[in-house]
């Protein structure tokens, strides 16, 4: 028993410190427990067979279909455009969108979606996005209608089945989430006013969103951006961009070519390219370079070019063809910890990075060698095309800073309405019960394959968030730890003692339920909400069984305590994911989020056993 309370206390605090992936955690405790003998090597195995793992597994892949349809984007941006300028109503429905969405689909991928057209909405509207992108994330956890809309509840269900209880239903959590979204509206309609200073009212009221210009001047692009004409005979002629080198050599870097192609009586016609590995420099042509002009002006002296400097802030208000965006690295991208060079971003996406923002500060030179976290934000520039084509790789990239025009572009994907039966049918299968769960899950993301709503099955593997998997996977045997040697029954033993005693009466079964609601929620500010569930589900069970009451509100109070964590913005990747879109501190979630979770814990604690009584 003690070897295993050290294996996870050892572990714990691994998860708290986040230095270490927590999937990596999570297979070196199961590791632990195998070789000191706490686990037979099926038992420690076990957990990856588990239909909680499979079923998530193939919710990633339906999720990717609607998503990748852009049937998701078509739904929640018609009903958000209802609202037009309308603050409080847009406020309402953005709330109700994204945890109607959130029900059914990844949170962290509904996130992604609805980022790009809150900001562009809010900023028509002449409205501050800092309002609204914190309760996004927020209400991307509060829409547990369903079975599946979080791990934690797939969670609680396999404990109860294989503890012998009946099996919830696809909407048992249905009730909570009426509540839990009501609860969220009414006390985020007023705290969410907090996030909104009295400069963000202003800059709203001045201007409609950021123009092209004005997203160059918060990365002060336009007071490092210098023209440079090829008027004169020169050695980097006929040569591509790739052959020059010119951002090893000079730390300068070209973003845009301009370039003469007729001359007729009334006016010269000019065409615009994206400089790239390819662009092959001409005579006549006018390179747009970013970087010190020392840099600058010994590129054009050393080459023979025309250094011109008038003008500059020009440079990203007259784009035609192509412009530049802002967008954000989603937390499981593949694209962390790796720098622009070794991505070879450009041939990978088609864009020019010009810019990183990380945590309010700006990095515009050496940006090539510098490692991507999550959050980041990076300028980008590239056509409107490629710049729009990103929409389809967000399991990396997040587009949200571009001009209001293009964002409010929704394409749908001829085999939207196949994503929309296939989810369907999948969702009347779990609620007849036509099959089980896991089969109906499964036959759903392999039809979202056969049926072309994702690309090929290297889409379909893409699209799952592997750490999870291995983390659930890897956590589940844990609660077989805990049976084997007996730490369930000592904790659940003292909580009943220590709770349920006579010290409390007839509220003896509150205060066990507030106990083990606020336990899990504490410890979720700190680790993963699936692991924290995986932790805490059998100890709640136990405890139920050892007071002699209804296991129900105890595992339900798990997974909702474990699913509604506001406090940090990185107990949950929507919540890290909107911090730097919103431009958060890790302050404003202690102010809007601590009383929501709070509240939210007294509310449910009052609320569960009235649902699933004692």
């Amino acid at each position: 028993m003690n070897l295993t309370l050290i294996i996870l206390v050892i572990a714990s605090i691994f998860f708290m410190r986040g230095k270490v992936r927590s999937d990596l955690v999570a297979i070196c405790a199961l590791l632990a427990l195998a070789l000191c003998g706490i686990l037979s090597p099926a038992e420690a195995l076990a957990g990856f067979s588990n239909s909680v793992v499979i079923m998530m597994i193939g919710l990633f892949v339906v999720g990717a279909g609607i998503f990748r349809t852009g049937l998701a984007k078509m739904i929640s941006s018609k009903i958000l455009q209802t609202a037009g300028s309308n603050e409080n109503l847009l406020f309402v429905l953005v709330m109700l969108v994204t945890a109607s969405i959130g029900a059914f689909v990844s949170n962290t991928g509904t996130v992604a979606v609805m980022m790009p057209i809150i900001v562009s909405m809010a900023a028509s509207a002449n409205i501050s996005s800092r309002r609204y992108l914190m309760p996004l994330a927020f209400a991307s956890s509060m829409g547990m209608f369903t079975l599946i809309s979080t791990p934690p509840n797939l969670v609680i269900q396999n404990a109860l089945v294989e503890a012998g209880y009946e099996a919830l239903s696809f909407f048992s959590f249905a009730p909570i989430g009426f509540v839990a979204l009501s609860v969220g509206v009414v006390v985020l309609f007023f705290l969410s006013k907090l996030l909104v200073s009295k400069d963000d009212s202003k800059a709203t009221k001045k201007n409609k969103g950021k123009t092209l210009k004005e997203l160059a001047e918060e990365y002060n692009l336009s007071h490092q951006s210098y023209k440079v004409e090829a008027d004169k005979d020169s050695p980097i002629f006929n040569k591509t961009l790739a052959e020059l080198k010119i951002a090893t050599f000079y730390d300068v870097s070209i973003s845009k070519i301009i370039r003469v192609t007729g001359n007729s009586r009334f006016r010269k016609k000019y065409i615009e390219e994206v400089a790239g590995p390819k662009s092959v420099i001409q005579k006549g042509d006018i390179l747009y370079c970013h970087g010190e002009k020392e840099n600058v002006e010994r590129f054009a002296k050393e080459n023979k070019l025309h250094f011109r400097e008038e003008n500059r802030a020009e440079s990203f208000s007259n784009f035609q063809e192509s412009g530049i965006a802002e967008v954000f690295i989603m937390p499981n991208s593949k694209l962390i910890n790796r720098t622009i060079s070794e991505i070879r971003f450009r041939e990978e996406y088609n864009v020019n990075v010009l810019g990183i923002q990380r945590q309010k500060e700006y990095q515009m030179h050496d940006i090539k060698d510098t490692k991507l976290h999550s959050g980041d934000a990076l300028l980008i520039q590239g056509t409107w095309k490629d710049l729009a084509n990103l929409d389809d790789r967000q399991d990396d990239l997040v587009l949200v800073g571009q001009p209001l025009k293009e964002a409010s572009k929704v394409t749908l994907d001829q085999k939207a309405p196949v994503a929309a039966g296939i989810m369907l049918l999948m969702v009347l299968a779990m609620v007849f019960e036509i099959v089980p769960s896991v089969i109906a899950i499964m036959i759903a993301a392999v039809l979202m394959v056969v049926t072309g709503c994702l690309r090929n099955m290297e889409e379909a593997y893409g699209s799952i968030n592997w750490e999870s998997v291995v983390l659930i996977g890897a956590m589940l045997p844990m609660a077989t730890a805990f049976q084997n040697t007996g730490v369930d029954t000592l904790i659940s033993g003292g909580l009943v003692d220590f709770l349920g005693g006579d010290r409390f009466g007839s509220l003896a079964p509150y205060a066990l339920l507030a106990g083990i609601y606020f336990c899990t929620s504490l410890l979720t500010m700190f680790i993963s909400n699936t692991a924290t569930a995986v932790l805490f589900t059998p100890i709640a069970l136990k405890a139920a069984i050892g007071m002699g009451v209804s296991p129900y509100p105890f595992l339900f109070a798990v997974a909702v305590a474990a699913s509604m964590c506001f406090a940090s913005p990185f107990s949950t990747p929507p919540n890290a994911l909107v911090m730097t879109a919103g431009r958060y501190s890790f302050m404003d979630y202690i102010k809007v989020g601590l009383p929501l979770q709070v509240i939210m814990g007294i509310i449910m604690i009052l609320v569960l056993p009235f649902l699933f009584p004692f």
